[in-house]
Protein backbone atom coordinates (compact mmCIF):
# COMPACT_ATOMS: atom_id res chain seq x y z
CA UNK A 1 0.00 0.00 0.00
CA UNK A 2 1.32 3.49 -0.93
CA UNK A 3 2.62 5.57 1.97
CA UNK A 4 -0.22 8.11 2.02
CA UNK A 5 -3.00 5.56 1.39
CA UNK A 6 -2.32 3.67 4.63
CA UNK A 7 -3.08 6.87 6.56
CA UNK A 8 -6.25 7.62 4.61
CA UNK A 9 -8.78 5.81 6.88
CA UNK A 10 -7.38 7.60 9.92
CA UNK A 11 -7.37 10.99 8.18
CA UNK A 12 -10.96 10.45 7.06
CA UNK A 13 -12.06 10.08 10.69
CA UNK A 14 -10.57 13.50 11.39
CA UNK A 15 -12.32 15.05 8.37
CA UNK A 16 -15.65 13.44 9.32
CA UNK A 17 -15.26 14.66 12.89
CA UNK A 18 -14.85 18.25 11.67
CA UNK A 19 -17.76 17.88 9.26
CA UNK A 20 -20.19 16.48 11.85
CA UNK A 21 -19.15 19.17 14.33
CA UNK A 22 -20.56 21.89 12.06
CA UNK A 23 -23.89 23.45 13.01
CA UNK A 24 -26.69 21.25 11.76
CA UNK A 25 -30.51 21.21 12.06
CA UNK A 26 -31.84 20.45 15.55
CA UNK A 27 -33.94 17.47 14.43
CA UNK A 28 -30.82 15.44 13.47
CA UNK A 29 -28.47 16.93 16.01
CA UNK A 30 -28.52 13.95 18.33
CA UNK A 31 -27.35 11.66 15.56
CA UNK A 32 -24.52 13.91 14.46
CA UNK A 33 -23.42 14.39 18.07
CA UNK A 34 -23.04 10.62 18.40
CA UNK A 35 -21.10 10.34 15.13
CA UNK A 36 -18.98 13.33 15.97
CA UNK A 37 -17.83 11.71 19.22
CA UNK A 38 -17.30 8.39 17.47
CA UNK A 39 -15.08 9.91 14.77
CA UNK A 40 -13.20 11.89 17.40
CA UNK A 41 -12.52 8.71 19.35
CA UNK A 42 -11.30 6.89 16.24
CA UNK A 43 -9.04 9.82 15.33
CA UNK A 44 -7.51 9.79 18.82
CA UNK A 45 -6.91 6.02 18.54
CA UNK A 46 -5.05 6.69 15.29
CA UNK A 47 -2.91 9.37 16.97
CA UNK A 48 -2.07 6.91 19.75
CA UNK A 49 -1.14 4.27 17.16
CA UNK A 50 1.36 6.65 15.56
CA UNK A 51 2.97 7.48 18.90
CA UNK A 52 3.15 4.00 20.51
CA UNK A 53 6.15 1.72 19.88
CA UNK A 54 4.86 -1.75 20.86
CA UNK A 55 2.95 -2.72 17.71
CA UNK A 56 4.65 -2.07 14.37
CA UNK A 57 1.53 -2.81 12.30
CA UNK A 58 -0.59 -0.27 14.20
CA UNK A 59 2.13 2.35 13.87
CA UNK A 60 2.48 1.85 10.12
CA UNK A 61 -1.27 1.45 9.58
CA UNK A 62 -2.97 3.66 12.17
CA UNK A 63 -6.52 2.63 13.00
CA UNK A 64 -6.93 -0.02 10.26
CA UNK A 65 -4.12 -2.09 11.79
CA UNK A 66 -6.57 -3.10 14.53
CA UNK A 67 -8.60 -5.03 11.95
CA UNK A 68 -5.87 -7.67 11.95
CA UNK A 69 -6.37 -8.36 15.64
CA UNK A 70 -10.14 -8.39 15.27
CA UNK A 71 -10.01 -10.90 12.42
CA UNK A 72 -7.47 -13.01 14.31
CA UNK A 73 -9.78 -12.99 17.34
CA UNK A 74 -12.77 -14.35 15.41
CA UNK A 75 -10.72 -16.61 13.12
CA UNK A 76 -11.61 -19.90 14.95
CA UNK A 77 -15.33 -19.16 14.65
CA UNK A 78 -15.06 -18.09 11.00
CA UNK A 79 -13.06 -21.22 10.18
CA UNK A 80 -15.41 -23.54 12.05
CA UNK A 81 -18.66 -22.18 10.65
CA UNK A 82 -17.74 -20.94 7.16
CA UNK A 83 -14.42 -22.42 5.97
CA UNK A 84 -13.87 -25.83 7.60
CA UNK A 85 -15.03 -28.85 5.61
CA UNK A 86 -16.92 -31.76 7.18
CA UNK A 87 -13.72 -33.82 7.37
CA UNK A 88 -11.18 -31.22 8.55
CA UNK A 89 -9.95 -32.44 11.95
CA UNK A 90 -8.99 -29.43 14.07
CA UNK A 91 -8.77 -31.52 16.18
CA UNK A 92 -12.22 -33.07 15.58
CA UNK A 93 -14.09 -32.73 12.32
CA UNK A 94 -17.57 -31.30 11.91
CA UNK A 95 -18.75 -34.80 10.92
CA UNK A 96 -17.43 -36.24 14.19
CA UNK A 97 -19.02 -33.50 16.28
CA UNK A 98 -22.32 -33.82 14.44
CA UNK A 99 -22.35 -37.57 15.08
CA UNK A 100 -22.08 -37.00 18.83
CA UNK A 101 -24.65 -34.20 18.85
CA UNK A 102 -27.16 -36.36 16.98
CA UNK A 103 -26.69 -39.38 19.20
CA UNK A 104 -26.77 -37.29 22.39
CA UNK A 105 -30.12 -35.82 21.32
CA UNK A 106 -31.43 -39.21 20.14
CA UNK A 107 -31.68 -37.92 16.60
CA UNK A 108 -30.95 -40.06 13.57
CA UNK A 109 -27.22 -40.27 12.81
CA UNK A 110 -27.73 -41.99 9.46
CA UNK A 111 -26.02 -40.32 6.53
CA UNK A 112 -27.50 -39.88 3.05
CA UNK A 113 -25.84 -40.11 -0.36
CA UNK A 114 -22.73 -42.10 0.59
CA UNK A 115 -19.50 -41.71 2.50
CA UNK A 116 -17.53 -38.50 3.02
CA UNK A 117 -14.34 -40.52 3.41
CA UNK A 118 -11.73 -40.63 0.62
CA UNK A 119 -11.68 -44.39 0.22
CA UNK A 120 -8.66 -44.32 -2.11
CA UNK A 121 -6.50 -42.18 0.21
CA UNK A 122 -3.60 -43.60 2.21
CA UNK A 123 -4.66 -44.33 5.76
CA UNK A 124 -8.30 -45.08 4.92
CA UNK A 125 -9.57 -47.96 7.06
CA UNK A 126 -12.53 -50.29 6.56
CA UNK A 127 -13.96 -53.44 8.16
CA UNK A 128 -14.34 -56.80 6.43
CA UNK A 129 -18.01 -57.72 6.77
CA UNK A 130 -19.29 -61.29 6.88
CA UNK A 131 -21.86 -63.08 4.74
CA UNK A 132 -22.86 -64.78 7.98
CA UNK A 133 -23.60 -61.88 10.35
CA UNK A 134 -24.32 -62.78 13.96
CA UNK A 135 -27.15 -61.64 16.26
CA UNK A 136 -26.60 -58.20 17.76
CA UNK A 137 -25.57 -58.53 21.39
CA UNK A 138 -27.58 -56.72 24.07
CA UNK A 139 -26.03 -53.57 25.53
CA UNK A 140 -26.16 -55.10 29.01
CA UNK A 141 -23.62 -57.69 27.85
CA UNK A 142 -21.07 -55.12 26.65
CA UNK A 143 -19.06 -55.22 29.87
CA UNK A 144 -15.88 -56.79 31.21
CA UNK A 145 -14.78 -57.60 34.77
CA UNK A 146 -11.73 -55.76 36.14
CA UNK A 147 -9.91 -57.28 39.10
CA UNK A 148 -8.22 -60.66 39.20
CA UNK A 149 -7.74 -62.91 42.23
CA UNK A 150 -5.92 -60.06 43.99
CA UNK A 151 -9.18 -58.08 44.38
CA UNK A 152 -11.95 -58.50 46.90
CA UNK A 153 -14.18 -56.05 45.00
CA UNK A 154 -13.83 -56.68 41.24
CA UNK A 155 -15.84 -54.32 39.03
CA UNK A 156 -17.87 -55.00 35.89
CA UNK A 157 -17.01 -52.06 33.64
CA UNK A 158 -18.80 -50.92 30.48
CA UNK A 159 -16.89 -51.13 27.20
CA UNK A 160 -17.28 -47.34 26.84
CA UNK A 161 -16.62 -44.87 29.65
CA UNK A 162 -15.84 -41.26 30.54
CA UNK A 163 -12.12 -40.54 30.49
CA UNK A 164 -10.25 -38.48 33.09
CA UNK A 165 -11.45 -34.88 33.42
CA UNK A 166 -10.91 -32.98 36.67
CA UNK A 167 -13.13 -30.61 38.58
CA UNK A 168 -11.25 -27.39 37.96
CA UNK A 169 -10.61 -28.15 34.32
CA UNK A 170 -14.36 -28.72 33.98
CA UNK A 171 -17.08 -26.80 35.74
CA UNK A 172 -19.12 -28.15 38.64
CA UNK A 173 -22.20 -28.36 36.39
CA UNK A 174 -20.27 -30.35 33.76
CA UNK A 175 -18.95 -32.80 36.37
CA UNK A 176 -22.48 -33.27 37.72
CA UNK A 177 -23.93 -33.86 34.24
CA UNK A 178 -21.28 -36.46 33.42
CA UNK A 179 -21.93 -38.22 36.71
CA UNK A 180 -25.68 -38.21 36.13
CA UNK A 181 -25.12 -39.78 32.70
CA UNK A 182 -22.83 -42.43 34.21
CA UNK A 183 -25.47 -43.26 36.80
CA UNK A 184 -28.28 -43.51 34.25
CA UNK A 185 -26.27 -45.65 31.84
CA UNK A 186 -24.38 -47.72 34.41
CA UNK A 187 -20.92 -46.79 33.14
CA UNK A 188 -18.01 -45.15 34.93
CA UNK A 189 -16.56 -41.63 35.20
CA UNK A 190 -12.86 -41.00 35.79
CA UNK A 191 -12.35 -38.12 38.24
CA UNK A 192 -9.11 -36.91 36.69
CA UNK A 193 -6.22 -35.93 38.94
CA UNK A 194 -8.24 -33.17 40.66
CA UNK A 195 -9.68 -35.82 43.04
CA UNK A 196 -13.24 -36.55 44.15
CA UNK A 197 -15.35 -33.39 44.47
CA UNK A 198 -18.86 -33.16 45.95
CA UNK A 199 -20.10 -32.81 42.38
CA UNK A 200 -18.73 -36.25 41.47
CA UNK A 201 -20.88 -37.68 44.26
CA UNK A 202 -24.04 -35.70 43.51
CA UNK A 203 -25.81 -38.44 41.52
CA UNK A 204 -23.92 -41.43 42.95
CA UNK A 205 -22.59 -42.52 39.57
CA UNK A 206 -19.67 -44.97 39.53
CA UNK A 207 -16.18 -43.43 39.72
CA UNK A 208 -12.55 -44.19 38.99
CA UNK A 209 -10.52 -42.16 41.46
CA UNK A 210 -7.38 -40.98 39.71
CA UNK A 211 -4.32 -40.29 41.86
CA UNK A 212 -1.50 -38.39 40.20
CA UNK A 213 1.82 -36.96 41.34
CA UNK A 214 0.14 -34.15 43.28
CA UNK A 215 -1.83 -36.69 45.37
CA UNK A 216 -4.80 -34.34 45.38
CA UNK A 217 -7.37 -35.39 47.93
CA UNK A 218 -4.87 -37.61 49.74
CA UNK A 219 -1.84 -35.40 50.34
CA UNK A 220 -0.01 -33.90 53.27
CA UNK A 221 0.66 -30.18 53.61
CA UNK A 222 4.04 -30.83 52.01
CA UNK A 223 2.45 -32.48 48.97
CA UNK A 224 3.34 -36.07 49.87
CA UNK A 225 1.02 -39.07 49.84
CA UNK A 226 -1.26 -39.27 52.90
CA UNK A 227 -2.35 -42.87 53.54
CA UNK A 228 -4.97 -41.94 56.13
CA UNK A 229 -6.74 -39.53 53.76
CA UNK A 230 -6.56 -42.19 51.05
CA UNK A 231 -8.28 -44.73 53.31
CA UNK A 232 -11.09 -42.30 54.07
CA UNK A 233 -11.87 -41.37 50.46
CA UNK A 234 -11.27 -44.77 48.84
CA UNK A 235 -13.96 -46.38 50.99
CA UNK A 236 -16.69 -44.21 49.42
CA UNK A 237 -19.26 -46.52 47.76
CA UNK A 238 -19.19 -44.59 44.46
CA UNK A 239 -15.47 -45.25 43.99
CA UNK A 240 -15.18 -48.58 42.19
CA UNK A 241 -11.59 -48.44 40.88
CA UNK A 242 -8.39 -46.51 41.65
CA UNK A 243 -6.03 -45.29 38.94
CA UNK A 244 -2.45 -44.11 39.44
CA UNK A 245 -1.61 -41.62 36.69
CA UNK A 246 2.01 -41.90 35.59
CA UNK A 247 1.66 -39.70 32.52
CA UNK A 248 -0.96 -38.02 30.35
CA UNK A 249 -1.14 -38.30 26.59
CA UNK A 250 -1.36 -34.58 25.88
CA UNK A 251 1.67 -33.70 28.03
CA UNK A 252 3.57 -36.84 29.10
CA UNK A 253 6.57 -36.20 31.35
CA UNK A 254 5.29 -32.72 32.20
CA UNK A 255 3.82 -31.45 35.47
CA UNK A 256 1.19 -28.79 35.88
CA UNK A 257 0.59 -25.50 37.67
CA UNK A 258 -2.78 -24.25 38.87
CA UNK A 259 -2.44 -20.49 39.51
CA UNK A 260 -3.51 -19.32 42.95
CA UNK A 261 -6.20 -17.10 41.45
CA UNK A 262 -7.99 -20.24 40.20
CA UNK A 263 -7.74 -22.14 43.49
CA UNK A 264 -11.19 -21.41 44.84
CA UNK A 265 -12.42 -22.63 48.22
CA UNK A 266 -14.21 -25.53 46.50
CA UNK A 267 -11.15 -26.61 44.52
CA UNK A 268 -8.95 -26.21 47.60
CA UNK A 269 -11.24 -28.47 49.63
CA UNK A 270 -11.40 -31.09 46.88
CA UNK A 271 -7.64 -31.16 46.31
CA UNK A 272 -6.57 -30.76 49.96
CA UNK A 273 -4.58 -27.62 49.15
CA UNK A 274 -4.64 -24.06 50.54
CA UNK A 275 -7.13 -21.74 48.87
CA UNK A 276 -5.67 -18.89 46.84
CA UNK A 277 -2.19 -20.41 46.63
CA UNK A 278 -0.53 -21.65 43.44
CA UNK A 279 -0.64 -25.43 43.28
CA UNK A 280 2.14 -27.38 41.56
CA UNK A 281 1.60 -30.89 40.20
CA UNK A 282 5.10 -32.43 39.85
CA UNK A 283 6.23 -34.26 36.75
CA UNK A 284 6.94 -37.44 38.75
CA UNK A 285 5.68 -39.26 41.84
CA UNK A 286 7.33 -39.09 45.23
CA UNK A 287 5.66 -42.23 46.66
CA UNK A 288 7.82 -44.52 44.50
CA UNK A 289 10.92 -44.20 42.34
CA UNK A 290 11.32 -47.52 40.50
CA UNK A 291 9.14 -50.32 39.06
CA UNK A 292 9.26 -52.56 42.14
CA UNK A 293 8.27 -49.67 44.41
CA UNK A 294 5.39 -48.83 42.04
CA UNK A 295 4.08 -52.40 42.32
CA UNK A 296 4.37 -52.19 46.12
CA UNK A 297 2.42 -48.92 46.03
CA UNK A 298 -0.29 -50.56 43.92
CA UNK A 299 -0.58 -53.39 46.45
CA UNK A 300 -0.76 -50.88 49.30
CA UNK A 301 -3.63 -48.98 47.69
CA UNK A 302 -5.48 -52.20 46.88
CA UNK A 303 -5.20 -53.42 50.46
CA UNK A 304 -6.09 -50.11 52.07
CA UNK A 305 -9.11 -49.52 49.80
CA UNK A 306 -10.72 -52.79 50.84
CA UNK A 307 -9.61 -54.76 47.80
CA UNK A 308 -10.79 -52.48 44.99
CA UNK A 309 -9.08 -52.81 41.57
CA UNK A 310 -5.99 -50.60 41.30
CA UNK A 311 -4.30 -49.81 38.01
CA UNK A 312 -2.07 -47.34 36.23
CA UNK A 313 -2.58 -44.84 33.43
CA UNK A 314 0.25 -43.83 31.14
CA UNK A 315 1.26 -42.73 27.69
CA UNK A 316 4.08 -44.93 26.41
CA UNK A 317 7.41 -43.18 25.96
CA UNK A 318 10.71 -45.09 26.27
CA UNK A 319 9.92 -48.78 25.59
CA UNK A 320 12.75 -49.63 27.99
CA UNK A 321 10.81 -48.11 30.89
CA UNK A 322 7.68 -50.07 30.03
CA UNK A 323 9.75 -53.26 29.78
CA UNK A 324 11.32 -52.45 33.16
CA UNK A 325 7.84 -52.52 34.70
CA UNK A 326 7.06 -55.83 32.96
CA UNK A 327 10.29 -57.35 34.31
CA UNK A 328 9.32 -56.19 37.79
CA UNK A 329 5.92 -57.90 37.40
CA UNK A 330 7.56 -61.16 36.33
CA UNK A 331 10.13 -61.06 39.14
CA UNK A 332 7.80 -60.07 42.00
CA UNK A 333 4.60 -61.81 40.93
CA UNK A 334 2.74 -58.53 41.54
CA UNK A 335 0.83 -56.62 38.90
CA UNK A 336 -1.79 -53.89 38.48
CA UNK A 337 -5.37 -54.96 37.92
CA UNK A 338 -5.64 -52.76 34.85
CA UNK A 339 -3.61 -50.45 32.62
CA UNK A 340 -5.15 -47.48 30.80
CA UNK A 341 -3.20 -46.46 27.71
CA UNK A 342 -3.39 -42.80 26.78
CA UNK A 343 -2.39 -41.80 23.27
CA UNK A 344 -0.31 -38.74 22.45
CA UNK A 345 -3.41 -37.49 20.59
CA UNK A 346 -5.21 -37.20 23.94
CA UNK A 347 -6.63 -33.86 24.96
CA UNK A 348 -6.18 -31.45 27.84
CA UNK A 349 -7.35 -28.04 28.91
CA UNK A 350 -3.89 -26.59 28.38
CA UNK A 351 -0.41 -27.91 27.58
CA UNK A 352 2.79 -26.65 25.91
CA UNK A 353 2.51 -26.85 22.12
CA UNK A 354 5.64 -28.96 21.74
CA UNK A 355 4.24 -31.57 24.13
CA UNK A 356 0.83 -31.65 22.45
CA UNK A 357 2.38 -32.12 19.01
CA UNK A 358 5.59 -34.07 19.49
CA UNK A 359 5.83 -36.05 22.75
CA UNK A 360 4.63 -39.58 23.47
CA UNK A 361 3.46 -42.51 21.33
CA UNK A 362 0.09 -42.31 19.58
CA UNK A 363 -2.55 -44.66 20.95
CA UNK A 364 -2.29 -47.27 18.20
CA UNK A 365 1.45 -47.72 18.74
CA UNK A 366 1.40 -47.64 22.53
CA UNK A 367 -1.63 -49.92 22.85
CA UNK A 368 -0.20 -52.49 20.43
CA UNK A 369 3.13 -52.57 22.29
CA UNK A 370 1.50 -53.04 25.70
CA UNK A 371 -0.92 -55.72 24.52
CA UNK A 372 1.78 -57.64 22.67
CA UNK A 373 4.11 -57.48 25.66
CA UNK A 374 1.49 -58.74 28.11
CA UNK A 375 0.46 -61.55 25.75
CA UNK A 376 4.02 -62.74 25.18
CA UNK A 377 4.96 -62.51 28.86
CA UNK A 378 1.92 -64.46 30.05
CA UNK A 379 0.45 -61.53 31.99
CA UNK A 380 -2.42 -60.60 29.69
CA UNK A 381 -5.09 -62.74 31.37
CA UNK A 382 -4.31 -61.10 34.73
CA UNK A 383 -4.40 -57.48 33.55
CA UNK A 384 -7.22 -55.64 31.76
CA UNK A 385 -6.45 -52.80 29.35
CA UNK A 386 -8.36 -49.56 28.78
CA UNK A 387 -7.63 -47.17 25.92
CA UNK A 388 -8.06 -43.41 25.63
CA UNK A 389 -7.35 -41.18 22.65
CA UNK A 390 -9.85 -39.57 20.22
CA UNK A 391 -12.47 -42.31 20.55
CA UNK A 392 -15.73 -40.93 19.19
CA UNK A 393 -17.61 -43.56 17.18
CA UNK A 394 -18.42 -47.25 17.34
CA UNK A 395 -15.68 -47.86 14.75
CA UNK A 396 -13.12 -46.06 16.92
CA UNK A 397 -14.14 -48.30 19.79
CA UNK A 398 -13.98 -51.45 17.63
CA UNK A 399 -10.47 -50.53 16.53
CA UNK A 400 -9.04 -50.16 20.05
CA UNK A 401 -10.64 -53.47 21.01
CA UNK A 402 -8.95 -55.09 17.99
CA UNK A 403 -5.64 -53.55 19.06
CA UNK A 404 -5.98 -55.29 22.41
CA UNK A 405 -8.02 -53.06 24.70
CA UNK A 406 -10.80 -54.44 26.88
CA UNK A 407 -12.66 -51.11 26.92
CA UNK A 408 -12.37 -47.58 25.60
CA UNK A 409 -12.56 -44.17 27.28
CA UNK A 410 -13.54 -40.85 25.75
CA UNK A 411 -13.16 -37.36 27.21
CA UNK A 412 -13.86 -34.95 24.37
CA UNK A 413 -16.60 -37.17 22.98
CA UNK A 414 -18.56 -36.80 26.19
CA UNK A 415 -17.77 -33.08 26.22
CA UNK A 416 -19.48 -32.84 22.82
CA UNK A 417 -22.42 -34.73 24.33
CA UNK A 418 -22.59 -31.96 26.97
CA UNK A 419 -22.77 -29.37 24.18
CA UNK A 420 -19.09 -28.45 23.63
CA UNK A 421 -18.71 -26.56 20.32
CA UNK A 422 -14.91 -26.88 20.13
CA UNK A 423 -14.37 -23.17 20.64
CA UNK A 424 -10.76 -23.94 21.70
CA UNK A 425 -11.06 -21.68 24.74
CA UNK A 426 -10.66 -24.34 27.45
CA UNK A 427 -7.55 -22.61 28.84
CA UNK A 428 -9.07 -19.10 28.93
CA UNK A 429 -11.95 -19.68 31.39
CA UNK A 430 -14.29 -18.26 28.73
CA UNK A 431 -15.99 -21.48 27.56
CA UNK A 432 -19.22 -20.35 25.86
CA UNK A 433 -21.13 -23.48 26.90
CA UNK A 434 -20.24 -23.46 30.61
CA UNK A 435 -18.32 -26.76 30.39
CA UNK A 436 -14.64 -25.82 30.77
CA UNK A 437 -14.92 -22.75 32.99
CA UNK A 438 -15.14 -21.82 36.66
CA UNK A 439 -17.12 -18.68 35.84
CA UNK A 440 -20.41 -19.06 37.74
CA UNK A 441 -22.37 -16.98 35.25
CA UNK A 442 -21.22 -19.06 32.30
CA UNK A 443 -21.95 -22.28 34.19
CA UNK A 444 -25.61 -21.32 34.56
CA UNK A 445 -26.13 -22.17 30.88
CA UNK A 446 -25.52 -25.86 31.60
CA UNK A 447 -28.37 -27.93 33.07
CA UNK A 448 -27.00 -31.20 34.57
CA UNK A 449 -30.41 -32.87 34.51
CA UNK A 450 -30.82 -32.38 30.77
CA UNK A 451 -27.18 -32.81 29.76
CA UNK A 452 -26.82 -35.93 31.91
CA UNK A 453 -29.49 -37.61 29.78
CA UNK A 454 -27.59 -36.62 26.63
CA UNK A 455 -24.39 -38.15 28.04
CA UNK A 456 -26.32 -41.36 28.63
CA UNK A 457 -27.83 -41.28 25.14
CA UNK A 458 -24.43 -40.85 23.52
CA UNK A 459 -22.95 -43.72 25.53
CA UNK A 460 -25.74 -46.13 24.61
CA UNK A 461 -25.86 -45.13 20.94
CA UNK A 462 -22.09 -45.62 20.59
CA UNK A 463 -22.27 -49.05 22.21
CA UNK A 464 -25.20 -49.93 19.94
CA UNK A 465 -23.09 -48.98 16.91
CA UNK A 466 -20.24 -51.15 18.25
CA UNK A 467 -22.61 -54.10 18.72
CA UNK A 468 -23.97 -53.72 15.17
CA UNK A 469 -20.48 -53.47 13.65
CA UNK A 470 -19.33 -56.56 15.53
CA UNK A 471 -22.34 -58.56 14.36
CA UNK A 472 -21.81 -57.43 10.75
CA UNK A 473 -18.25 -58.82 10.68
CA UNK A 474 -19.39 -62.17 12.09
CA UNK A 475 -18.53 -61.76 15.79
CA UNK A 476 -20.73 -62.88 18.66
CA UNK A 477 -19.21 -60.24 20.94
CA UNK A 478 -17.02 -57.15 20.37
CA UNK A 479 -14.34 -58.65 22.64
CA UNK A 480 -13.55 -60.99 19.71
CA UNK A 481 -12.37 -58.07 17.54
CA UNK A 482 -9.15 -58.83 15.66
CA UNK A 483 -6.70 -56.72 13.65
CA UNK A 484 -7.14 -58.85 10.53
CA UNK A 485 -10.73 -57.59 10.29
CA UNK A 486 -9.52 -54.01 9.71
CA UNK A 487 -8.03 -53.15 6.33
CA UNK A 488 -5.92 -50.04 5.75
CA UNK A 489 -5.01 -48.34 2.47
CA UNK A 490 -1.25 -47.99 2.02
CA UNK A 491 0.61 -45.25 0.16
CA UNK A 492 1.05 -47.64 -2.79
CA UNK A 493 -2.72 -48.02 -3.07
CA UNK A 494 -2.97 -51.53 -1.64
CA UNK A 495 -5.32 -52.54 1.17
CA UNK A 496 -3.71 -54.72 3.83
CA UNK A 497 -4.92 -55.98 7.22
CA UNK A 498 -3.64 -54.07 10.25
CA UNK A 499 -2.28 -57.40 11.48
CA UNK A 500 0.25 -57.33 8.61
CA UNK A 501 1.19 -53.72 9.20
CA UNK A 502 2.02 -54.16 12.90
CA UNK A 503 4.78 -56.32 14.41
CA UNK A 504 4.29 -59.44 16.54
CA UNK A 505 6.24 -60.08 19.75
CA UNK A 506 6.90 -63.81 20.30
CA UNK A 507 6.92 -65.48 23.71
CA UNK A 508 10.60 -66.30 23.24
CA UNK A 509 11.42 -62.62 23.81
CA UNK A 510 10.01 -62.70 27.34
CA UNK A 511 10.22 -66.34 28.42
CA UNK A 512 12.77 -67.81 30.83
CA UNK A 513 14.86 -65.46 32.96
CA UNK A 514 14.03 -61.82 32.12
CA UNK A 515 17.62 -60.90 32.98
CA UNK A 516 19.06 -62.99 30.15
CA UNK A 517 19.74 -60.92 27.05
CA UNK A 518 17.73 -61.94 24.01
CA UNK A 519 19.16 -62.27 20.49
CA UNK A 520 17.68 -60.40 17.57
CA UNK A 521 14.54 -62.08 16.25
CA UNK A 522 13.30 -61.81 12.68
CA UNK A 523 10.21 -59.62 12.42
CA UNK A 524 10.77 -57.93 15.78
CA UNK A 525 12.09 -54.34 15.60
CA UNK A 526 15.67 -54.31 16.84
CA UNK A 527 15.06 -51.25 19.02
CA UNK A 528 12.52 -53.21 21.05
CA UNK A 529 14.93 -56.10 21.64
CA UNK A 530 17.61 -53.60 22.69
CA UNK A 531 15.07 -51.94 25.00
CA UNK A 532 14.21 -55.29 26.63
CA UNK A 533 17.87 -56.20 27.11
CA UNK A 534 18.66 -52.81 28.69
CA UNK A 535 15.60 -52.69 30.93
CA UNK A 536 15.93 -53.31 34.67
CA UNK A 537 13.26 -53.88 37.30
CA UNK A 538 15.31 -51.71 39.65
CA UNK A 539 14.98 -48.49 37.71
CA UNK A 540 12.89 -46.68 35.13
Amino acid sequence: MNTWLRYLPWLLTGILFIYTDIDIPEEIGYFTLFYSKLFALLFIVGVYDLMQTRHAINRNYPLIGHLRYLLEFVRPEIRQYFVESDEDRVPFSRAQRSLVYQRAKKESSQRPFGTLEHTDAAGYQTLLHSLNPQPIVNLSELRTVVGSGQCQQPYSISLFNISAMSFGALSAKAIMALNRGAKLGHFIQDTGEGSVSPYHLQYEGDLIWQIASGYFGCRTKEGLFDLQRFREISKKPSIKMIEIKLSQGAKPGHGGVLPGAKVSAEIAMTRSIPAGQTCVSPAKHSAFSNPVELLDFIKLLRDQSGGKPVGIKLCIGHPKEWFALVKAMIMTGQHPDFIVLDGAEGGTGAAPTEFVDHVGLPLEDGLHLVNQTLLASGLREKIKIGASGKIISGFDLFKVLALGADWGNSARGFMFALGCIQSLSCHKDTCPTGIATQNKQRQKALNPEDKGVRVWNYHDATLQALAELSASVGLRHPSQAQLDLIMERQSNGQLIPLSEKLYHLPQSLFSEDPLIHKPYIQGVPNYLIDAWNNASADTF
